[in-house]
């Protein structure tokens, strides 16, 4: 089976710099053939800056794995999953060590997957048995996810043909404003896709923006009413309170060497202007 990861990794034909990302990419994909070979998405939904990049094709590179359940459940556990997730990696050759990192009393649980064997098999440069360096996957799921999502199911054939429940794109790009708009510290890999999102036309799911505002963060419950005028004044507020040279180096190791030029005209008013696009 390390023959198949090998031929995968060939394809992306990526650099040096590269390298760890698209190994990652790969391990991620033998992972959600994992999750759903124990039947994980007849209980939960793929979402997500990884969930852009694998299903519809976002430029950079994702570094975690990002998940809601269908239906809120506080007793939700990680752990059936992971041993579930550690079979199946070891069939591909990947010899991983799940850690659920998860608390009872959270709302968004984690777990973790660090493996050295995959990168070791590989002989590949970025990784040095010297100073234990490990390829990491951090895995989270909400599980008492804001009402109003949308579904849908997609097909991928790596490692083999499987099935993977996500949230369609208007309802991930609500949530991603939610993190934009939330969010206590700059991630610039939201803003990165923030402008996905309006480059491929997407408007949010409203109504399920609203519920995460009035659910979690400062408008927690305040009466609300979000529609696109509130929206986009809220979003150019935000826009105008951003160190946009600290959001673009946040983006710029998940990016191809081609794109990273473009991050130079971050600013306000490059956001202001793919602001003004959004309900045009």
């Amino acid at each position: 089976m390390i023959d198949l990861i090998k031929k995968r990794l060939a394809e992306y034909k990526v650099t040096l710099v590269e390298e760890e990302n698209a190994l990652k990419e790969i391990v991620q994909e033998v992972m959600l053939f994992a999750l759903w070979r124990a039947d994980f998405f007849e209980v939960a939904a793929f979402q997500g800056g990884t969930s852009l990049r694998i299903l519809h094709g976002l430029s950079r590179f994702s570094e975690d794995m990002d998940f809601i359940l269908l239906e809120p459940n506080v007793e939700f556990s990680w752990q059936p999953y992971l041993e579930s997730l550690v079979e199946t990696c070891q069939e591909f050759g990947i010899e991983p060590e799940a850690i659920d990192k998860a608390r009872m009393d959270q709302r968004v649980k984690k777990a973790l997957i660090k493996d050295t064997s995959i990168a070791n098999q590989l002989d590949l440069s970025f990784m040095d048995e010297l100073n234990g360096r490990k390829l990491k996957i951090k895995l989270e799921i909400d599980c008492n996810p804001p009402l109003g999502s949308g579904f849908e199911y997609s097909y991928l054939d790596f490692p083999v043909d499987f099935e993977v429940c996500h949230q369609d794109v208007q309802s991930n790009f609500a949530l991603k404003i939610h993190a934009l708009l939330c969010r206590t510290y700059l991630k610039g890999r939201d803003w990165y896709d923030f402008n996905w999102y309006i480059a491929q036309g997407v408007e949010p799911n409203l109504l399920l923006l609203q519920n995460a505002l009035v659910q979690y963060g400062p408008w927690q419950g305040q009466a609300l009413n979000v529609d696109q005028v509130w929206l986009v004044n809220s979003l150019s507020e935000k826009i105008s309170s951003i160190e946009w040279k600290d959001a673009a180096a946040d983006v710029e190791r998940f990016l191809k060497p081609v794109e990273q030029k473009s991050l130079s005209l971050w600013s306000e008013r490059f956001f202001v202007s793919k602001l003004e696009r959004l309900y045009k």
